[in-house]
């Protein structure tokens, strides 16, 4: 089944609809959801800390049709907007890991994928990057690497 393309740009330019001439391009629907579910802010749990709550800042984001889910833990996106600023240090780079796998479970509890595996890594200064490898059920994989998020947001 296909699904309208998107390609995720950075933080501050978020994600675009990709144009195949004068359509909208179609793919197999996993990049967009991996996407999605990478790159749209999931709610800050009550014990996450906030990274402008010292600036009066208690937007906990999340996207209101959560709230609908007949699964509490069924939720649309990624806490990776917590660490959005955060430096490039081992720590941050395991809460990236642990909020991308988190984000992307839903893949394989839904039996898109028989498993997801995410590493965080620091390939040069100032850069953290994501791999992603989705295992679908026949065996195949698909592979993502996402580093450009980061760019230019205190990743040093």
């Amino acid at each position: 089944m296909a699904d309208i393309a998107t390609r995720f740009i950075d933080f501050t330019q978020g994600a675009d609809l990709v144009i195949d001439g004068i359509f909208l391009a179609e793919d197999d629907g996993l990049l967009t959801a991996v996407v999605m579910s990478l790159f749209t802010d999931r709610q800050a749990n009550p014990d996450d800390k906030l990274p402008n709550a010292d600036l009066g800042d208690d937007d906990r984001r999340g996207w209101w049709g959560d709230e609908f889910n007949e699964d509490p833990r069924d939720r649309i996106g990624s806490r990776l907007w917590l660490n959005e600023a955060a430096k490039q240090l081992p720590a941050v780079l395991e809460r990236d890991r642990k909020y991308a796998q988190e984000a992307l479970q839903w893949m394989v509890d839904d039996g898109i994928a028989s498993r997801v595996v995410v590493s965080a890594l620091s390939p040069r200064q100032g850069i953290r990057a994501l791999n992603v490898a989705i295992y679908r059920p026949d065996g195949t994989a698909s592979r993502y690497q996402f580093e450009s998020f980061w760019k230019g947001h205190n990743g040093l």
